[in-house]
């Protein structure tokens, strides 16, 4: 017998019933980022090495270790898409859409990266983000965590928490560099090796790390606020000001800065700690400098990406998970006569708009009603002999368990009246 073949580590296949949650969740993804103006956009489950190199940075952790790059049969460098903002900037530039004017796009779909499989995080795992360029002030920055929060918040989700920080510009920046590098340089020996391969090529990145060892040298490390620019300065207070208004929540964390290159003056997260000690489920921030290095004009952008998976994790764990709403028609027949009679009826069901499931087994009726639940149907319809003998059919309401008969009439009619009950 030959072995089984499985899924790759690190991937996994998504079926019914889970595959409803998905379907739930994306529908509040279209419809919230519809209500803010933003339209979809879909690019390439590969592209050219260089662009990641280019956009992410070479310091980071994804265009260090964790891409799939491959060399296709034309000898170009390729490489599976390990986040979604480059990718959106190149398609804006190649179609030529900063000419337009401001840009509000948003996108579902997979990522991959070769990392440790842990909960909520895989090789391939999905990604909801939104990117809004052309837009230099602050409210567009309030404007991103607005719509990460408010798919957050629709799930009643009491343990979300939004974090903000500010990591300066290409001004005060360097000042902070430097700090950090006085700061950590004394202690290099006593550092994790992550942060002793990272010190000197982006000390900011320490303030990131999660080792025990480096812990205590984070802890003490210089805060960036102190070397903030005044236009800076004023950009994250407003920023505040404007989250203020909104209504929405903050804490001020200064070790969030994020795991990418391209990232200047705001970054955030929103964590849980219904995840543990990996408890970011959705991250941003703004990146000014990414379309230029890019080979695009100057162009202010802010986004933000929400893992799928950890979302879903981190609903499922805090029971947030909304309860199926029942709908449609379950079709029971009882004998071969009556799946003859039914089979039009559930298509003309089906027809008028409302789902309709039928099971073609000879099964009892417990067990056809057992899968009228697995199936989530709203009513069934059942008959049998005795419904055909008295020329009625049997509606049955599964959320209330009451009956009603209607009259076998021809399928259309029949159907009408079936749909007329779900609709009620």
């Amino acid at each position: 017998m030959s072995s089984k073949i499985t899924a790759p580590r690190g991937t996994q296949d998504l079926i019914p019933p889970d595959s409803a949650r998905w379907q739930e969740l994306e529908a509040r993804i279209h419809a919230l980022a519809q209500r803010f103006g933003y339209g979809e956009i879909r690019t390439p489950l590969f592209e050219a090495t260089e662009l990641f190199v280019r956009g992410v940075g070479e310091t980071t952790d994804i265009v260090e270790k964790e891409m799939y790059t491959f060399t296709d049969k034309g000898g170009r460098s390729m490489t599976l898409r390990p986040e979604w903002t480059a990718p959106v900037m190149r398609a804006m530039l190649e179609h030529s859409l900063l000419a337009q004017g401001p840009q509000r796009l948003y996108y579902i779909g997979p990522i991959f990266r070769y990392e440790r499989p842990q909960q909520g995080r895989y090789r391939q795992s999905h990604q909801f983000g939104v990117e809004c360029t052309g837009y230099e002030a602050p409210e567009a920055d309030a404007e991103v965590m607005s719509v990460a929060w408010e798919l957050v918040q629709s799930y009643g989700l009491r343990d979300a928490a939004l974090k903000v920080n500010s990591i300066g510009d290409d001004v005060c920046r360097p000042r902070y560099r430097e700090a950090l590098l006085a700061h950590f340089r004394p202690n290099i020996a006593l550092l994790s090796s992550d942060a002793q391969r990272r010190i000197e090529r982006n000390p900011l990145r320490l303030l990131d790390s999660k080792e025990e060892r480096d812990a205590p040298y984070v802890a003490s490390a210089p805060r960036i606020e102190e070397f903030l620019c005044d236009a800076c300065r004023e950009h994250f207070a407003a920023l505040r000001a404007d989250l203020d208004l909104l209504g929405i929540a903050y804490t001020i964390d200064p070790r969030i800065v994020r795991g990418l290159d391209y990232y200047t003056r705001t970054v955030f997260e929103i964590q849980s700690s219904a995840l543990g000690a990996q408890n970011a489920v959705c991250g941003g921030g703004r990146y000014d400098g990414l379309v230029r290095s890019l080979g695009g004009p100057d162009t202010p952008a802010v986004g933000f990406a929400l893992g799928i998976e950890r979302f879903l994790t981190m609903v499922e764990t805090a029971g947030a998970t909304p309860a199926r709403k029942r709908d449609g028609v379950q079709a029971i027949a009882l004998g071969a006569q009556a799946r003859a009679t039914l089979l039009p009826v559930a298509a003309e069901i089906r027809r008028l708009g409302v789902p309709a499931f039928m099971d073609y087994e000879e099964r009892k009726l417990l067990a056809h009603l057992k899968i009228a639940d697995r199936n989530g149907a709203r009513f069934a319809l059942i008959i049998g002999s005795e419904e055909l003998t008295a020329g009625q059919a049997v509606l049955r309401d599964l959320t209330s368990r009451t009956d009603r008969r209607l009259a076998l009439e021809e399928p259309r009619v029949l159907a009408a009246a079936v749909v007329e009950a779900q609709a009620v």
